[in-house]
């Protein structure tokens, strides 16, 4: 995983889920209580047979955790990680001036976070970028594979991230700490 620490940022960017939903809102509750950032995107849309948008939900937990609906900007048409990029941008750029955010605090999945940061390397270039990873699966990091889910998660992205690169959908980042 990339390790890009949470940092303060212009704008937290919560990544659409619909499974760990309490985990990721009190990830975001707990960065935004720390000043981490003023304005959250969260972007996600429908899944499944759910009537209601993934960004929906979570931004009604994150109210009731008691994130002020001030901050919240909702995306809620994005179907995958690259609209929720391009889709999250548009629709942040309806609200703010997209040439004042220079950061980016990421709240993701923790096996999907390397792909995030690609994704927003390819489509929002130039943001010093910061990553919430977020674990909801009952097992620690280094005991991913010991998982079933988690395991099948993890895999998927090693066939997932060289597919989505050569179709031009993301863009190698610098990893800290790589050889």
């Amino acid at each position: 995983m990339p390790v890009f620490p949470a940092a303060p940022s212009d704008l937290g960017f919560l990544f659409g889920t619909c499974h760990g939903v309490d985990e990721f809102c009190e990830a975001a509750h707990a960065l935004w209580q720390r000043g981490m950032f003023k304005r959250l995107l969260v972007s996600g849309g429908c899944t499944g047979n759910v009537a209601r948008s993934e960004a929906e939900i979570i931004s009604e937990r994150l109210m009731e955790l008691g994130v002020p609906e001030s901050v919240l900007i909702l995306e809620t048409a994005a179907a995958n990680t690259g609209e929720n990029v391009q889709l999250g941008r548009a629709r942040v750029a309806e609200v703010m001036d997209l040439g004042a955010i220079c950061s980016v605090v990421v709240i993701g999945k923790v096996c999907s976070t390397r792909r995030y940061l690609m994704t927003l390397q390819r489509h929002w270039p130039g943001l010093h970028m910061s990553v919430c990873p977020v674990n909801y699966f009952g097992v620690p990091l280094e005991r991913w594979h010991e998982h079933e889910e988690f395991r099948a998660r993890v895999l998927s992205e090693f066939d997932k991230i060289p597919r989505y690169l050569s179709q031009g959908f993301l863009e190698e980042i610098a990893i800290i700490g790589a050889a």
